[in-house]
This record gives C-alpha cells, sequence and structure tokens, in this order.
C-alpha cells in the first residue's frame, strides 16, 4: 500500500494554477508511413498457413496466421483458413497504401492457391510470384511409411 500522505492548501493551489496556466503543447505530428510496393510471404505448411506483408526492405507491415484467427486443429490447414488469413493480412496493411504487391510462396500446404487467389481477388496489381518452396537434392533419408 505503501505510505500515506497528506496534501497541504498550498500544494492544492500549485496544481490549481498549473492546470490553469494552459495546456502544455506536447502533440507531436505522427507520420504515417506510405509503402507503394510491398511483398505478400505466404508460407504454408501441412498444419498451418502465415501470411505476412513487407515492404520492399523485408520490414514487416502486417501479418496473420489461421491460429491467431481462431481456427484451430485441423481447420488451419483448410484453404477456407487460407482465404481468411490473406484477407485479413492484407486489411491490416491497407492504413500503407499498398497498390503493389509481389507474392512469394514457400511450403506445399492446403492453402498455398487459396492463399494466392485471395491477395489476387484485391484489386491490387501483382508484379511477381516466386515460389521459394526448399527443395532437398539428395537430402535426408525420407521417414518411413506409415502402416495403418
Amino acid at each position: 500500500m505503501g505510505k500515506k500522505r497528506i496534501i497541504t492548501k498550498a500544494e492544492v493551489k500549485e496544481e490549481t494554477s498549473a492546470e490553469k496556466s494552459g495546456p502544455v503543447s506536447t502533440s507531436k505530428k505522427v507520420l504515417k508511413r506510405q509503402v507503394l510496393k510491398g511483398i505478400a510471404a505466404i508460407f504454408s505448411s501441412y498444419n498451418n498457413t502465415i501470411v505476412s506483408i513487407t515492404d520492399q526492405k523485408g520490414e514487416v507491415l502486417s501479418w496473420s496466421s489461421a491460429g491467431s484467427l481462431g481456427f484451430k486443429g485441423a481447420r488451419k490447414s483448410t484453404p477456407y483458413a487460407a482465404t481468411m488469413v490473406a484477407k485479413e493480412a492484407l486489411e491490416k496493411a491497407k492504413k500503407f497504401n499498398l497498390s503493389e504487391l509481389g507474392i512469394s510462396v514457400k511450403g506445399i500446404g492446403p492453402g498455398r492457391e487459396a492463399a494466392i487467389r485471395a491477395l489476387a481477388g484485391t484489386g491490387l496489381n501483382i508484379n511477381s510470384l516466386v515460389d521459394n518452396t526448399p527443395i532437398p537434392h539428395g537430402g535426408v533419408r525420407p521417414p518411413k511409411p506409415r502402416r495403418v
């Protein structure tokens, strides 16, 4: 709780005189970033879909994932969830006035095509579509097939 302090009349007068003197001008003008060209990075795994929208340097403007939208379990990996994720990420990035968008896709999950179609249907100009899915050249031994 702490120590209790009794305020004197002199302190009350000082506070009221400070309030009457007028507000101190501490208003700072907030500059909104204008980003005309952006990159949408879509990561689609078997379990989830994540969409990040960045500027040309790679600084993230907005992001969204199926789990953050409230999808749980097997519903996270559906094409519908991927569509909602792409729309949500673009909605968050609208305040930066994007006009052009490049799409970078990684992974082979079920939400991959749906997320691309959702971004294409928003009316933004799409500059490029790049597939950055990692492909093993030899790689490690694959897991044995499941016996059901």
